[in-house]
């Protein structure tokens, strides 16, 4: 059962857990739904043209595309670009399965490259020594809510010709360079699960600013049906069963989580400053911890802290999985900061990898560890859980 923030009996609230988050719903989003159902249009519709519409100005972005997930999001990305077999595609190798999946899904193939530890995010240098003749993309996932490098990337991406895909599951929000993620590659991804700083339950956004991708993925996510500008999901004559000119999938999303992102997004700026607040404070108390690494952000970021990831530096993965268990038998729930993917039996096997090809992403996945932070956490619950990160890394 989870915390209910504000909660003030301290023993009922020890034998409860400590999620890592949470969502936040009002009476907002009742409201929004109870509408969507009294109109009887719950498939895709004029709230998720409403929705995407907010998303988009809201990214600086020139199409916002609503989803099933930011996995579909990513699958379609990779489909209106054109790969498949024979192609290539860097991805980090410490990042959430999709990102690389998203390769696999049209026949292309994988290529990882090693992280930086500072950041968790794709190292330049590691991403350049990857690319061979058949590389024709990248993956520029902003973990946790920060930003990759994308200078970087970019001047990387552009003297080799490759498309740029931003995997911004956790990014909304974010900046690079005071810009909003999702349009300064090709086409971007970001995602809506109940982690996410915003949430429809599932759900997910494709964002471009190019209009040819923008028209594909808008068909492909519909069956592949022919896009009609001057209208939503209806046909010009009654007996117009519309064109199929492409191989499509159902990755439309329902008016009714739409009605729910419209209620999430206007509260975005307060649940982004409520997280950057709790963030500064744990960096704030932890700052002594000298065993531990806090999140570190580059002065051209701005970080969404969908995610609070630190990392033990002693002792290893043995180290922090004792930290982890104590806390767990205290209630507090944590979490490694994700996978690194070339361990995973698919990668590995098909690609023949070892643990020892990408030593950062296993540091990654071996000495991290995700911290609470929820909307509602009061100081009193942060000061618990510091305490007894406090007394597990002391021991």
């Amino acid at each position: 059962m989870a915390y209910k923030p504000g909660e003030k009996d301290q023993e009922t609230r020890l034998r409860k857990a400590f999620p890592i988050t949470q969502p936040f719903f009002d009476e907002k989003e009742v409201e929004n739904i109870k509408a969507c159902l009294d109109s009887r249009w719950v498939t895709q519709g004029p709230l998720t043209k409403e929705f995407e519409t907010i998303f988009s100005q809201r990214q600086g972005v020139k199409h916002a595309l609503a989803v099933t997930s930011c996995t579909a999001g990513l699958h379609l990305c990779a489909l209106a670009l054109g790969l498949g077999p024979g192609d290539e595609v860097v991805v980090p190798a410490f990042t959430w399965v999709t990102s690389a999946n998203c390769a696999e899904f049209v026949g292309a193939g994988v290529r990882f490259a090693d992280i930086d530890l500072q950041t968790f995010n794709l190292d330049p240098k590691a991403f350049q020594d990857a690319i061979t003749p058949n590389t024709r993309a990248v993956v520029a996932v902003h973990l946790f809510g920060l930003s990759a490098k994308m200078d970087e990337i970019l001047d990387i991406a552009k003297r080799h010709s490759l498309l740029v895909i931003e995997d911004a599951a956790c990014a909304i929000g974010a900046t690079y360079r005071g810009r909003p993620l999702g349009g300064w590659g090709d086409a971007g991804a970001f995602s809506f699960h109940p982690r996410k700083v915003i949430t429809t339950g599932e759900g997910g956004m494709v964002t471009t600013n190019r209009d040819d991708l923008a028209e594909k993925i808008a068909s492909l996510r519909n069956h592949g049906a022919a896009v009609n500008p001057s209208s939503v999901n209806t046909s010009p004559k009654p007996y117009d069963l519309g064109r199929y000119n492409h191989l499509g999938f159902n990755f439309r999303l329902s008016d009714i989580l739409a009605a729910v992102g419209i209620a999430q997004m206007a509260k975005l700026d307060n649940l982004l400053e409520e997280r950057r607040r709790i963030a500064r404070r744990y960096t704030r108390l932890l700052d002594n911890l000298a065993d531990i690494a806090l999140p570190s952000v580059p002065e051209e970021c701005g970080h969404t802290y969908q995610s609070y990831v630190i990392r033990v530096l002693e002792g290893g993965g043995r180290r922090r999985n004792r930290i982890m268990e104590e806390l767990a038998a205290k209630g507090i729930q944590t979490r490694p900061g994700t996978h690194a993917l070339h361990r995973l039996g698919y990668y590995a096997g098909k690609y023949g990898l070892r643990p020892e090809d990408f030593p950062n992403a296993c540091l990654g996945e071996d000495t991290t560890i995700t911290l609470p932070i929820f909307p509602g956490m009061t100081e009193t619950d942060q000061d618990f859980v510091i305490r007894e990160l406090k007394t597990g890394a002391a021991r």
